[in-house]
């Protein structure tokens, strides 16, 4: 079984704790152990925000602040490359070759972001879509998709199932309000629509949450279902 999961920077690292991102090795290192080839990639958090608004304060432009939003998210990934202690490559892969050459070699392919302008939310949806995964997993703060913005509106509700179809249109949705932030951007939306991806979106501040999703399908987020396809996936071996 082959499965790229995203972890949000806001999830990994919401401050600096070596526990915290142990915790989320553990849980990588046992599904590798079983038999799961993983691709990670990390997300870039506060600090990828915090580097983000001091430079543009100093004038910086778009790119060079997407330049700083990268960097944040190898760092980031460079702490888990670290968690994991040679299991996985030894440093995050700058692009998909490499990250899929990895996963040929059984080792766990960790990646941060790759290209201005593209979030690891599509970076995700890349990598899976690069290494035909068989599952991917967003790992967010916020447990599913959302009809809208839950912070900020009362009546938003979560979506239990979407075909990829819908997920785009729900993101569109959500994204078109401004401020509203979406669990998973609309650029990986369409590449899921694309490449026809069986995907998780769940609240994933709990690692074990991670591992549970993918060894039993059992999850309180939002399934993302294939068109055409309804049916359990055969790799989802439920646990008593």
């Amino acid at each position: 079984m082959r499965v790229v999961v995203s972890i949000g920077g806001s999830v990994l690292v919401p401050e600096l704790d070596a526990d915290r991102v142990a915790a989320y090795a553990d849980v990588v290192e046992r599904l590798a152990a079983e038999g799961t080839s993983l691709g990670i990639v990390v997300g870039g958090g506060a600090i990828a925000r915090e580097y983000i608004g001091t430079a543009r304060s100093l004038h910086a432009n778009e790119i060079e602040l997407d330049g700083l939003g990268i960097a944040a998210t190898r760092l980031n990934a460079r702490l888990l490359i670290a968690a994991l202690d040679g299991r996985a490559i030894p440093s995050p892969a700058r692009d998909y070759e490499t990250a899929g050459a990895a996963l040929r070699r059984d080792d766990i392919a960790v990646m941060g972001g790759v290209t201005p302008g593209q979030t690891t939310d599509a970076v995700s949806a890349a990598l899976a879509e690069y290494v035909g995964a068989d599952l991917l997993v967003y790992a967010t703060s916020v447990p599913g998709v959302f009809s809208a913005d839950p912070e900020t509106s009362a009546d938003a509700r979560r979506y239990e199932e979407l075909s990829a179809g819908e997920l785009v249109d729900a993101i569109a949705d959500v994204e078109m309000n401004a401020g509203a932030s979406a669990p998973v951007d609309l650029l990986a939306a369409k590449l899921i629509e694309r490449s026809g991806m069986r995907t998780v979106v769940l609240d994933g501040t709990d690692p074990e949450r991670i591992e549970r999703a993918i060894h039993t399908g059992e999850h309180d987020g939002t399934d993302v279902v294939p068109e055409g396809n309804d049916d359990e996936p055969t790799y989802w071996t439920r646990h008593d």
